[in-house]
């Protein structure tokens, strides 16, 4: 059942939360410099769909063609073996400067393309982990990128585990887009990446938004746009989370005041299907979300139907912060302008 939140921790934050999501985003252009693959993604008028949900604009952050990997993701792992490759670097060397090095992942998606792509630049080797369920296409993408890929379980937590295991037993190191006691330094760089995404945005979009929607797996790209958001436009954007009902850790972890896992079926919008959140995520966004909502696969499924109509091909995990907005969850007034991101192509098979 479609669920919605106002943020009881917004402003001061979780009581003892520790490390906060970096707002700052002039550490990771420098690094992206590095990629020849890395181009500015564009931001799209789309007066159709705002028309649809009554509002004055909606402005779309179009990331599909995102470093040829189409998706968001491919600003973070990527930036987070980038800056190893920094401190490795001899003489210049970038495509050597990691090699020996492995990293090791795991995947329902994107995450570990971008692992194989940063990987792969840099000279060292990936190592992900799928679960059963991974659509085998997905798999020879990640062999194409030079990865290793290793089957592990029926579920992304499955995985997972799998993974933590084999970088406990010294195959290599551990790079997730999540976070949680003890483990913070890399999926710190892995958010700091996504701030580029917030950085373009707001240099592209004519005048601030009123309301940011923001859909949240373990919660890195969210937070991290969040923190950009707050950053540069101060109090007035409303900040609105969106998970699916079948995973809606970010609401009940806000709900408890501290990280918990929650349990349900397993959701369309796989790339947002995670039970437990980041424990940075959780503090960066209970300090500056607004709101927390759910949605249903059918409301990411006419989402994904409206952008197609307006030529927008995108996943329910794509189409998840415009699959708020159109169910009005919260109402929106016609003066409103909304930011949305729609953080992935189709699925290839």
């Amino acid at each position: 059942m479609a669920d919605m939140l106002e943020n009881p921790f917004r402003r001061r934050g979780l009581p003892g939360a520790g490390r906060y999501p970096d707002s700052d985003p002039a550490g990771v252009a420098g690094l992206l410099a590095q990629c020849p693959a890395h181009r500015p993604t564009p931001l799209a008028d789309m007066p159709g769909l705002a028309a649809r949900i009554g509002v004055a604009a909606l402005h779309i952050k179009d990331e599909r063609t995102r470093m040829g990997l189409g998706s968001f993701k491919a600003l973070g792992a990527a930036h987070a073996i980038a800056a190893a490759a920094a401190e490795a670097v001899r003489d210049g060397a970038w495509d050597e400067a990691l090699s020996g090095r492995s990293f090791i992942a795991a995947s329902a998606g994107n995450h570990g393309l971008s692992v194989a792509a940063g990987a792969q630049v840099f000279g060292a080797q990936a190592i992900i982990y799928l679960a059963e369920t991974v659509p085998e296409a997905f798999a020879a993408r990640l062999r194409a990128k030079g990865a290793e890929v290793i089957r592990a379980g029926a579920t992304y937590e499955d995985s997972m585990d799998a993974a933590a295991a084999a970088a406990e037993a010294g195959a290599g190191t551990l790079l997730s887009d999540s976070s949680w006691p003890g483990y913070e330094e890399l999926p710190a760089l892995v958010m700091e990446g996504y701030l580029h995404l917030a950085a373009e945005a707001a240099e592209q979009i004519d005048r601030p938004p009123t309301h940011v929607f923001l859909q949240a797996g373990v919660g890195g790209l969210a937070a991290a746009v969040a923190a950009h958001a707050r950053a540069v436009w101060g109090e007035d954007p409303t900040l609105i989370v969106v998970e699916p009902e079948a995973a809606p850790a970010l609401i009940e972890s806000i709900r408890e005041g501290q990280v918990v896992t929650t349990k349900g079926p397993v959701s369309a919008m796989g790339r947002l299907d995670c039970k437990t959140p980041s424990m940075i995520a959780l503090a960066g966004l209970a300090r500056d979300a607004d709101l927390f909502v759910t949605i249903s696969e059918a409301e990411a499924d006419r989402a994904v139907e409206a952008l197609n109509e307006h030529g927008v091909a995108t996943t329910p995990s794509g189409a998840a912060g415009v699959a708020a907005a159109l169910a009005g969850r919260p109402a929106l007034g016609s003066e409103a302008r909304i930011l949305a991101i729609v953080s992935e192509g189709p699925e290839d098979g």
